[in-house]
């Protein structure tokens, strides 16, 4: 039976072994108080059953604040209507995924007046991204009685998508370039008349460009006029995101993969800012995941989707099979940015052999993320002679890495090696750059 005795229960009972003290005196009391005690357990089982189905009239109905995300504690409401003509007296207890983090508790107990209403709500911290599933919420009531506690699920399953931080994303993009970052870098590129897109004409200012002067509007003029350009919009940016071994390796709380996403996101809402078409390949063995190149919030919230339950794989990444792929599915002129890890020389091959497949119609960005900054490692003065093993390993990953970048610039391409503290500001960093000098 699923009833627990109430508090009236065990008061009752206890009053009935009142009467057991005087027994010795007067035994013809003991089996009075045995009647009563059977007595009032078979009103107590009679009392749940009279009582252990709530009315379709009380409801409870779980709703989330906003969508999950990563790290951001969010607000679970349980909403509690009474549209009956009686009140009942409710202990409710959520059943929420076990994997997130509960921040205070998910009971509560309260009256329910007829024909009103009540909420509850509780915080939930979800640490990783996924699927989760929330349970029915158990409750229960007190009986007509008052005897038993009756015990019931009610509301619905129901299941969550936890999606990355565009909250942490954003930060990082502000952090990087500054509230007003790409409308500063666009006056600095109009002041130096760089960029590609023509804005407008304006009078020859001393140090302007002599290259930028438009002779036919000068002579039609009769005074030096100066073509004024603008960083180029709708330009495309693929971000082709490496979901293989490396990539599993954790850095404090998160997996390299992880902090790429973040990375990412920080890109495309800079880009988003920039009026530029942002898409995403993530690629293991295979392909994975495309979304082709586009703009706006829209194109934000489908990869939101996209990489909300995506986790990387133990096996090596085909360089080849994804960059064929963006190479047969973007014709126009794209900035490729790869975010992986190199440790060995063979995936430094195939990596470099594989960019000769977007060259020279795209502009590839190699982005390695390392474990940590081994360059702090190797100039300190190791004390053990287990630091001297340490700084030689480090110090063939670092020449490995510098050879495998050096190769990428040789091919025309860009490279960073970043740790995964520097990789959102220096991509960023460098996408402003790309823009502001017009290399694509």
């Amino acid at each position: 039976m699923r009833f627990v005795f109430s508090r009236r229960f065990y008061v009752l009972f206890a009053l009935g072994l009142v009467p057991l003290s005087l027994s010795w005196t007067f035994p013809a009391l003991r089996p009075a108080v045995l009647a009563y005690d059977i007595l009032l357990i078979l009103l107590a089982i009679v009392d749940y059953f009279i009582s252990r189905k709530l009315p379709e009239e009380l409801t409870v109905r779980r709703e989330f604040e906003k969508r999950f995300a990563i790290g951001d504690a969010a607000k679970i409401s349980l909403k509690i209507e009474n549209l009956t003509s009686r009140s009942f007296h409710l202990k409710v207890k959520d059943e929420y995924p076990p994997e997130m983090i509960l921040n205070e508790s998910r009971e509560a107990e309260f009256n329910v007046k007829a024909q009103t209403a009540a909420e509850f709500f509780y915080f939930l911290t979800p640490p990783k991204r996924g699927n989760y599933g929330f349970g029915k919420t158990a409750v229960r009531f007190l009986s007509r009685f008052g005897l038993v506690w009756c015990q019931t699920d009610l509301g619905e399953a129901q299941n969550a998508k936890v999606y990355p931080n565009m909250r942490r994303a954003r930060e990082m993009e502000l952090k990087a370039l500054g509230a007003q970052s790409f409308l500063a870098i666009q006056r600095k590129s109009v002041r130096r008349g760089e960029g590609r897109e023509f804005e407008s004409m304006r009078d020859y200012v001393r140090g302007d460009e002599l290259r930028h002067i438009s002779w036919t509007a000068t002579a039609r003029r009769n005074k030096l006029t100066t073509r004024q350009y603008q960083i180029e919009r709708d330009q495309n940016i693929i971000i082709a995101l490496d979901a293989g071994r490396l990539m599993t390796g954790r850095i404090k709380d998160e997996t390299k993969f992880d902090t790429a996403i973040h990375a990412s996101l920080a890109l495309m809402s800079a880009a988003a800012r920039a009026g530029d078409n942002c898409g995403l390949v993530v690629f293991g063995r295979k392909v994975r995941k495309y979304l082709p190149p586009q703009k706006g919030i829209g194109q934000i919230d489908a990869v939101l989707e996209t990489l909300h339950d995506l986790e990387p794989e133990l096996i090596e990444p085909s360089y080849a099979r994804a960059f064929q792929f963006v190479a047969s599915n973007s014709k126009k002129r794209s900035f490729i940015v790869i975010l992986t890890d190199l440790v060995d020389k063979e995936s430094s091959k195939e990596l470099i052999a594989s960019l000769k497949l977007l060259r020279p119609r795209h502009l590839p960005l190699v982005v390695t993320i390392g474990d940590r900054d081994l360059n702090a490692t190797v100039s300190e003065i190791p004390k053990e002679i287990k630091e001297v093993f340490t700084q030689s390993a480090a110090e063939e990953i670092i020449h490995q890495r510098e050879s495998a970048l050096k190769s990428v610039e040789t091919l025309g391409g860009l490279a960073l090696d970043v740790t995964t503290n520097s990789l959102a500001p220096k991509l960023l960093e460098t996408y402003l750059r790309v823009k502001e000098r017009g290399l694509l």
